[in-house]
C-alpha cells in the first residue's frame, strides 16, 4: 500500500505537529555530517533514538518523530524520494555527508546498506561486521541509490541509507520492547551498534579528508 501523503505539505493538512508528530533537529559547529531519521518515532521504531545517539553532540541531527496511537503512525510515512520537509531539505543541502536511518521488516537481525556514497557505506558496513552485526548490500528496492532520495541530496550528491530489520531494532531495547516509554532503556547491542557506525564514519572521513 502506498503512502497516505505524497508530500510534507499534504501531511500538514491532515496531521498536527505537537499532537501527532514533532520535528526535532540540531546543528553542529564542528561537522558537516547529518544523521537523518525521517521515519522516526512510531513509524520505523528506534530510528530516532539511533540517529540521535550517533549524532551525539558532534554531528547534525534531524528527525520526524511520530507519536500517534499504536498502529496509526504509518500514516506519517513519506517515502525518501518524496520527503520534502523544508528544514530537512535545507540541512541535507548544507551537509557534505548523510547517514539516513530506516527500519525494515525482518524476523532475523540484519542491516541492509544502501546509498550512493560507497566509501562511507562500506566503512560503516565493515565496522558493523567487525562488531558482530549481520550486514548486506540492499536490494534494488531499498538500495537508496535514487538521486531524489534525501540521503543523496547533500553537497556531494551521495549519502548512506541504513535499513535495520525489526528484529535487530528490537534487540536495541530492554526486553525487546520498542514502545515509546521503553525506548530510553537501551541495551549493550544499541551501544555497540552506534559505536560501530561512528567508527565507520570516522574512518570514511579520514579516507576522504573531510570533516
Amino acid at each position: 500500500m502506498g503512502d497516505l501523503y505524497q508530500s510534507y505539505s499534504e501531511l500538514t493538512g491532515g496531521q498536527i505537529e505537537g499532537i501527532d508528530y514533532q520535528r526535532t533537529w540540531r546543528t553542529s559547529e564542528v561537522s558537516t555530517l547529518l544523521h537523518l531519521a525521517i521515519h522516526g518515532g512510531g513509524i520505523e521504531t528506534g530510528t530516532t533514538e539511533l540517529a540521535d545517539a550517533a549524532a551525539a553532540d558532534i554531528h547534525d541531527f534531524y528527525t520526524l518523530d511520530a507519536f500517534k496511537a499504536a498502529g496509526s503512525n504509518g500514516d506519517l510515512h513519506i517515502t525518501s524520494t518524496r520527503y520534502d520537509e523544508p528544514q530537512a531539505l535545507a540541512m541535507a543541502a548544507a551537509a557534505t555527508h548523510i547517514v539516513s536511518w530506516h527500519g525494515a521488516t525482518g524476523t532475523t537481525a540484519f542491516t541492509d546498506l544502501g546509498g550512493r556514497d560507497s566509501n562511507l557505506r562500506d566503512q560503516i558496513g565493515q565496522c558493523l561486521r567487525d562488531a558482530g552485526f549481520t550486514v548486506q548490500l540492499a536490494t534494488e528496492e531499498l538500495n537508496g541509490n535514487d538521486p531524489a532520495n534525501i540521503c543523496n541530496k547533500n553537497r556531494r550528491g551521495m549519502g548512506v541509507q541504513l535499513e535495520i530489520s525489526t528484529t535487530q531494532r528490537a534487540a536495541f531495547f530492554v526486553g525487546g520492547d520498542m514502545t515509546r516509554a521503553n525506548r530510553k532503556n537501551t541495551t549493550a547491542a544499541f551501544t555497540s551498534y552506534v559505536a560501530a557506525v561512528k567508527l565507520g564514519i570516522s574512518k570514511a572521513l579520514v579516507t576522504a579528508g573531510a570533516g
